[in-house]
């Protein structure tokens, strides 16, 4: 070849592979106040939804109709044109403009998007989305509605899309990232109360339960919140999954991977499903053969469809197994129910067990078991649990990491159970499910992230902040930049951050003591209200605490009077019901308290405080009301405001007080010791890293995931002074987490001046009473004794001792010093400034 021909020759390669790079800086015009783009789909049915959800939100934006078609030849201007990558629609788009999708093949729910001008019909152009499967091309359209403005809560929530005269989106070539968990999910739990009796008497009264209608509006839910599992709504309050027709086939139609949760093996419902008068006791010891078959019906039923099997054995519900009595003998019986559901999963599926995929979640008394040495077959899925209130029991070893069947997590953001439920509203610190789910990003469990949402509507950011950190596994931002950018999307930026301000001193006051906590009491056995701890310290701590819910509350109101019509709903359910059904529940307790505290001290305002009790309950009753009437009658029924009738709930008895015209009330000694309050803040050497929005002050510190205790670790350091000599206790205030893997501990190295270092152990066992004292408080403390603790300067020194650990604050507490239920009011910068 001539050197000219050589440069001619090479100048045409660069050209086509500049050709098929699709970089071009144009955008795609969806709307431009006149006409709107057309939709071009593949035929399986999800990607047809795909297309009718695109509609639906380009209809929203743009007040115009698209039309949908199957056929290219149906496109006059701006087409998007949806279908998997090798597809004949795809494929012929891609080659009318030199792109190349082979990228994507094998590859996991991901997609590239790109515009395409056509060279045979000038003017015309396509904005293809193709996805390396089914799910990927639906992530593709999720993003592009995203993109247009669309919230995911558009109709959970009612977060109307905003009217446009313009709709344009970048037409560079982008290809997404694959999910960070590969399986994403929520389980549909404690249905009783909200979503099972809306669902029958609301929503689908014609199935009379939760149907084939309202598993489709959760379904689009989960694909604009890029979740690809459910475990199905599972009480006897519910007809199950497979029985109510339709259900399964919509799961099947939307792309839904379906599978039950850790008490259901093999896509059963033992509770509605297993009969004890025709098939004899649940029990696999005793009935193996009658279980064997209830398994073998169940599978050959739903072996046409994407599912991930639950495996194992539980009681008939939420309980341990029947017909054992030792972690040893259900050991035992679980390696043969392994064995025998495998082989059925094997013969339904046509394939070796180890293609099928299998989970099994280690909770309860099923962790036990496994520590007994229970063998699962490599392949199997772990899911490790949380503790049912936030704190992951435990995470792999570094040995077990290497199963070829990885790992997960089932966590709880609602809860029915002991010691006590939390299901009215969604309370949980984002920040704790930002350090949980990265704990367990970092250990390597990424196969399958579950979460227990309860009736879907109290949790509705929640869900979305635990499912995002599963899709992205992006753990850099803040809870509080996170939050905030959320809050735009659904009221736009300029009131975010007044309402992340709201949401964050929500959370930081159910961090403290959940609404649902506050009777003090306790359930499974349920026990009576008691007085709160709140009142001990003369009553300062329940007037301060009333004051923060009330200062909410009016910057609450205050956002929703300016908000416009269309977000009124949506502010009202994510933000105005469940900050003020707190406070009123608070304000009710409280001040029944305060009024008890009064009257004892002979004042007469306690009268007046137990009117404004009983104003705060019947708040409650209005607001809820509202709650179920808003968009006309649209929630009715979901919204209860007493789950379980637990008594923290009830209304109480309205006392009132006769005083002597007379007589002189009770004056208090307000004159007793100062406590110091130190927040963990400092972060040296790289072993502590800060953990914002975390803990009772703000903030928090953890010990990194990677920490190896050494000799030449530095501690922290903290300094504070005491007025007096007097006898004082060092409260070291923790979160009550758990070790990370059973190969650690929760230890605290502690030094007071240059007294001996002191190792605090944190780990609680089982259901203990120190655990259930830390969950239901979201504190671990250790004291120790500081007999005659000298007047001045002092020097408090921390050792980190195990990964994992996160301390809170430390609380210097001389005798006499007044009693709070949560962090002290005085700080040390306080207390210093006060010295001064």
């Amino acid at each position: 070849m001539t050197p000219r021909r050589c440069i001619l020759s090479l100048l045409g390669i660069i050209a086509a592979a500049f050709a098929a790079i699709p970089a071009n800086a144009r955008e795609a015009v969806l709307f431009d106040g006149t006409r709107v783009a057309t939709i071009i789909h593949d035929t399986p049915k999800p990607l047809e939804l795909a297309a009718s959800l695109l509609s639906h939100d380009l209809t929203a934006l743009s007040g115009q109709t698209p039309h949908l078609s199957t056929r290219l030849s149906d496109c006059t201007a701006v087409c998007v044109v949806i279908g998997q990558y090798d597809s004949k629609l795809a494929r012929t788009v891609a080659s009318e403009g030199r792109v190349e999708l082979t990228s994507l093949k094998g590859q996991w729910e991901r997609y590239g998007r790109v515009l395409v001008p056509t060279v045979k019909k000038p003017g015309v152009s396509y904005l293809l989305i193709a996805g390396s499967d089914m799910r990927g091309a639906i992530y593709g359209v999720v993003d592009l509605t995203r993109e247009m403005g669309v919230s995911a809560w558009e109709w959970w929530a009612d977060v109307t899309p905003p009217h446009t005269d313009h709709i344009a989106v970048s037409g560079d070539w982008l290809i997404s990232k694959s999910p960070s968990v590969q399986y994403r999910g929520i389980f549909l739990n404690d249905e009783d109360w909200a979503l099972q009796p809306w669902a029958a008497k609301t929503y689908e009264p014609e199935t009379g339960d939760i149907g084939p209608k309202t598993y489709a509006r959760i379904f689009e839910l989960m694909w604009r919140l890029k979740a690809n599992t459910l475990w199905p709504a599972m009480h006897d309050s519910t007809k199950p999954f497979y029985q109510i027709k339709g259900n399964a086939e919509t799961a099947r139609d939307y792309a839904i991977v379906m599978g039950t949760s850790h008490a259901e093996p093999m896509m059963r419902n033992n509770v509605r499903e297993w009969d004890d008068r025709t098939r004899g006791d649940f029990n696999y010891v005793t009935n193996r053969a009658q279980m064997v078959d209830y398994w073998r019906q169940r599978v050959e039923q739903v072996k046409d469809f994407e599912n991930i099997y639950s495996i194992g054995l539980r009681g008939k519900h939420d309980s341990a197994m029947e017909g054992v009595s030792t972690s040893e003998q259900a050991r035992d019986v679980l390696t043969d129910v392994f064995r025998t559901q495998r082989d059925l999963l094997a013969k339904a599926q046509n394939k070796p067990a180890d293609e099928v995929p299998q989970a099994l979640t280690l909770y309860k008394e099923v962790l036990d078991i496994y520590k007994a040495g229970l063998k699962v077959p490599d392949d199997v899925t772990l899911v490790w649990p949380d503790d049912n209130y936030g704190y992951i029991s435990q995470l792999p070893t570094l040995q077990e990491r290497t199963r070829s069947g990885g790992s997960g997590v089932y966590y709880h953001i609602s809860y029915w159970g002991r010691p006590h439920d939390y299901l009215w509203l969604g309370t949980t610190q984002p920040a704790l499910i930002r350090e949980e789910m990265q704990r367990a990003y970092q250990a390597g469990a990424r196969k399958l992230w579950i979460v227990n949402v309860g009736d879907i509507k109290p949790a509705e950011y929640l869900t979305q902040y635990f499912l995002d950190l599963a899709f992205n596994g992006d753990f850099d931002q803040t809870p509080a930049q996170k939050l905030t950018g959320w809050m735009g999307t659904q009221f736009g930026q300029a009131a975010a951050p007044e309402i992340t301000a709201i949401m964050t001193e929500y959370y930081a006051l159910a961090f403290e003591r959940r609404p649902e906590f506050m009777g003090f009491g306790q359930s499974e056995p349920i026990t009576p209200n008691q007085p709160t701890p709140y009142t001990a310290s003369g009553g300062d701590e329940a007037q301060r605490r009333l004051d923060r819910y009330a200062a909410i509350t009016r910057r609450a109101e205050a956002v929703y009077a300016a908000l416009p019509a269309d977000r009124k709903s949506a502010f009202f359910e994510l933000v105005l019901y469940p900050v003020r059904a707190s406070a009123s529940l608070n304000e009710r307790i409280l001040k029944l308290d305060l009024a008890n505290l009064r009257a004892r001290e002979g004042r007469p305002d306690a009268n007046t405080l137990v009117t404004q009790a009983k104003q705060a309950h019947q708040r409650i009753i209005d607001d809820t009301a509202a709650y179920n009437a808003l968009e006309n009658g649209k929630w009715r029924g979901m919204m209860n405001m007493a789950p379980r009738r637990l008594p923290v709930f009830d209304e109480p008895a309205w006392p009132q007080w006769t005083f002597p015209a007379n007589g002189k009330p009770v004056r208090t000694n307000g004159k007793a010791g100062r406590i110091i309050s130190i927040a963990a803040t400092q972060s040296p050497d790289g072993v502590w890293e800060q953990m914002p929005g975390l803990g009772s002050q703000g903030g928090s510190l953890r010990t990194r995931l990677d920490f190896v205790q050494s000799d030449h670790v530095k501690p922290l350091v903290y300094r504070f002074e005491t007025a007096a000599q007097s006898d004082a206790w060092l409260d070291v205030i923790a979160l009550p987490v758990h070790p990370l893997t059973p190969a650690n501990g929760l230890h605290l190295g502690v030094r007071v001046d240059d007294q001996p270092v002191q190792v605090l152990d944190y780990e609680t066992f089982g259901r203990s009473d120190a655990w259930k004292q830390n969950v239901l408080t979201n504190t671990a403390v250790m004291s120790l004794r500081l007999p005659q603790l000298s007047t001045g300067a002092h020097r408090l020194e921390i050792y980190a001792v195990d990964p994992g650990f996160i301390l809170d604050r430390l609380d210097i507490v001389p005798d006499g010093a007044p009693k709070y239920y949560g962090a002290p009011y005085v700080k040390v910068t306080d207390f210093l400034n006060e010295l001064r």
